[in-house]
């Protein structure tokens, strides 16, 4: 079975829609960095940096990064459709998104980390700076890689289901509503698709009640 360390809210809803998709079992160990629970402290005994999401694997082998396991789980699951249509653009999809995309919104949410000992005014200049470098990496994105989100007409791949998720956090759907509404608008389509719409609506159940 696989063990998925994750909580609502987070990146983890990425590898539950992939493990659906996969049709494999899996349980979830309610887990972050962000909180002295059981759940945490047994992360951190597979993940010192305690990252959610982390995967633990039948074996009892560890992955981490979303899209280290998103690549895996695609490539041991072909039938999943994780990795379809050109996989190396997909690859690299998933990989500008951890790149530039998490690594961003991981400076607007944690400036303290990058500045520790800086005044309320300049963690806010960070988070300035981050937040308008996160818009413009979406803005690079949805004009590189719209053409690379789905398995088949409807059905979205691993990088779709990444992009959605990643985009509700740190205002970048709502930048892209502002400069790139025909992307936007493809992205609301995975939100509703039936195996994400579920899983969306119980990790954001504010933003589901809006749609």
């Amino acid at each position: 079975m696989y063990t998925l360390y994750g909580t609502q809210g987070t990146g983890s809803c990425i590898i539950e829609i992939a493990l659906q998709r996969c049709g494999v079992p899996w349980c979830q160990v309610d887990a972050c960095s962000w909180e002295d629970t059981p759940g945490s402290e047994a992360l951190a005994r597979v993940n010192p940096l305690k990252q959610i999401p982390t995967l633990q694997l039948p074996d009892g082998s560890v992955l981490t990064e979303s899209a280290a396991i998103l690549i895996h789980l695609g490539l041991v699951f072909p039938a999943s459709n994780l990795l379809p249509g050109d996989r190396a653009q997909v690859i690299r999809g998933l990989v500008y998104i951890a790149a530039n995309c998490y690594s961003a919104i991981g400076i607007i949410d944690y400036p303290e980390r990058w500045l520790a000992s800086a005044d309320q005014a300049m963690q806010a200049q960070l988070i300035a700076g981050a937040r308008q470098r996160l818009h413009l990496a979406w803005d690079v994105f949805a004009d590189q890689f719209a053409g690379q989100l789905f398995a088949s007409q409807s059905v979205p791949n691993a990088l779709g289901v990444m992009a959605a998720a990643v985009s509700r956090w740190a205002g970048g759907r709502d930048a892209l509503q502002q400069s790139r509404p025909e992307f936007a608008w493809t992205l609301a389509q995975i939100d509703i698709e039936p195996l994400v719409a579920p899983v969306f609506a119980r990790h954001w159940p504010d933003w589901a009640a809006q749609s």
